[in-house]
């Protein structure tokens, strides 16, 4: 599941982020935990958008799984907001990343965490809990597959280069049916796609996930354009019929693909330039929605925020009672302005900060409300 190269590294190195790739932390289980996310140009605020987790590979890191498999161009045209959380360090590794899916002893708590990010990022953004989703390279398409298993966050999710573990078979109870996209090469030496000891075959996890979605059809196959001929790889693409919910299922077989990600920009083995795995990921995505989602801060309506934007003085009214705590947080998650309030109409003085999205939250005994504004 190694992703690290030379040539990745220099890619990475060589190329700054712009302006709307916010960097982040907080604390989850004693540990602190990192992350990047991209908001594309056209986002503002008004609009809920969909989220995207695009989780990196064993050794591997967020920065590079983003330059890897690229989502920033599609998320600047389709219109939404694509995170790269870190990992944790690999116990006795001096920085070797993984996420927690059984291979390694380890109680590092992944979906408490991936959980935690969602909704530290709709505290500030305007983010449709209705339609967010999983994806990830090798150790990130194992994540999502536990994601899957395990949270009922997600409306869809897809792995490259991923499996399943037999432990993670043995625990896998999904709460509902999920929309499932596999991207694998039959020449994959890392996670073979004929599996091994403890993990699963791809024609097994496609099994499994056809059994808990109801597709109880064969699947139809088309034959992906050779529209590359010098890739030495070709793509089989395969449907399954609606099931439970009228959820799907597709998969891209690849034959004598690598272990990596088609249509990358880096060829790191031999990688299938027949289509691109982050469109066709979105393309599956787009069609999904989680209508099961409880939807957070929905007393929002409850809380008016106005002039927003604002420049210099931020009015609030709301119905909540009692000695309240209001609190200002930036888009990362940095504490910006703290105070505290007894009346149900009051003014805040934001003329200091700087411009940019906010999230505001307003807490007494009883009762918590955010939020979020923008100061110009």
């Amino acid at each position: 599941m190694r992703l690290l190269t030379t040539f990745l590294f220099f890619l990475v190195n060589s190329i700054s982020f712009s302006q709307t790739t916010v960097n982040g932390s907080f604390m989850h289980n004693g540990l602190t935990r990192t992350y990047s996310f991209y908001v594309p140009a056209i986002y503002d605020g008004t609009q809920a958008y969909p989220l995207v987790l695009n989780l990196h590979g064993y050794t591997s890191n967020g920065t590079e799984q983003s330059f890897y498999g690229n989502f920033k161009p599609i998320a600047d045209t389709a219109g939404f907001i694509v995170v790269h959380p870190e990992g944790t360090i690999q116990t006795g590794t001096a920085s070797t990343q993984f996420w927690n899916v059984g291979f390694f002893p380890s109680n590092v708590d992944d979906i408490g965490f991936l959980e935690s990010l969602i909704d530290t990022i709709s505290n500030s953004y305007n983010i449709d809990a209705t339609r967010i989703y999983s994806t990830g390279m090798s150790n990130g398409g194992f994540m999502s597959y536990k994601l899957a298993c395990e949270s009922n966050r997600f409306a869809a999710i897809a792995s490259v280069t991923g499996s399943m573990t037999t432990q993670m078979q043995n625990n896998c109870s999904p709460i509902k049916p999920i929309p499932v996209m596999e991207i694998h090469g039959t020449a994959d030496p890392t996670v073979p796609y004929n599996g091994q000891t403890g993990m699963l075959a791809i024609d097994n996890v496609l099994s499994i996930w056809a059994g808990y979605n109801g597709c109880t059809s064969a699947p139809t196959m088309t034959m992906v354009p050779n529209i590359n001929t010098t890739d030495d790889a070709t793509a089989e693409h395969y449907v399954y019929a609606p099931g439970t919910n009228n959820v799907t299922m597709e998969h891209y077989k690849v034959i004598n693909g690598a272990h990596t990600w088609p249509g990358a920009a880096i060829t790191i083995g031999v990688t299938c330039k027949d289509f691109s795995a982050s469109k066709e990921i979105w393309r599956f995505f787009s069609q999904y929605s989680n209508s099961e989602a409880s939807v957070k801060n929905n007393e929002m309506a409850k809380i008016q925020v106005y002039p927003n934007p604002a420049n210099d003085i931020l009015k609030i009214n709301h119905g909540m009672t009692g000695d309240l705590n209001v609190t200002v947080i930036d888009a990362a998650g940095k504490l910006i302005l703290q105070t505290t309030e007894q009346n149900q109409s009051f003014e805040l003085d934001i003329s200091k900060i700087q411009q940019g999205m906010y999230s505001i939250k307003l807490e007494n005994d009883s009762q918590i409300i955010n939020t979020r504004f923008s100061k110009f």
